[in-house]
């Protein structure tokens, strides 16, 4: 279960991307996709990044700042982002306001800098989008509609 899209070699076409995530996890998806694009300038690009461990995901950027990455999975995608040392004490305001989960994750990051860290949230249920969505609004606040 939650087995990633390991082969760098061969590009995932659209079909074998919904055939791996199944019906619900491209719902969540494509729900986080809508928002991020209703908050950011997005850009969505399908990579291969960091190799044969974490397989192909979709990063999403807002013009040339990243924002996260989405590893896809067997019926799942993660949420990969990291929260650099200038965004942790906005992070730590708002933390005890965030799941479990989402404390959890940000206790056991994957260390980057003096604080920050790399948060790897798997979504599994759609209100895990809306947290997401906060998590990185602290590490990119969207800018300001006009």
């Amino acid at each position: 279960m939650f087995e990633r899209m390991l082969e760098g070699g061969h590009r995932p076409t659209p079909e074998e991307i919904q055939n791996t995530l199944g019906r619900e996890a491209c719902a969540h998806l494509a729900r986080l996709e809508t928002r991020l694009a209703d908050l950011y300038d997005l850009r969505k690009e399908l990579r291969f990044p960091f190799g044969k461990d974490y397989g192909w995901g979709i990063k999403y950027s807002h013009k040339a700042v990243h924002l996260a990455y989405a590893f896809l999975e067997q019926g799942a995608f993660t949420v990969m982002l990291q929260i650099g040392d200038g965004r942790v004490p906005v992070l730590k305001e708002c933390l005890s306001s965030l799941s479990d989960k989402a404390q959890s994750l940000w206790e056991n990051r994957y260390p980057c800098g003096e604080e920050g860290g790399w948060i790897r949230y798997r979504i599994l249920k759609p209100d895990e989008i809306e947290e997401v969505l906060r998590l990185i609004a602290i590490k990119k606040a969207p800018p300001k509609k006009r």
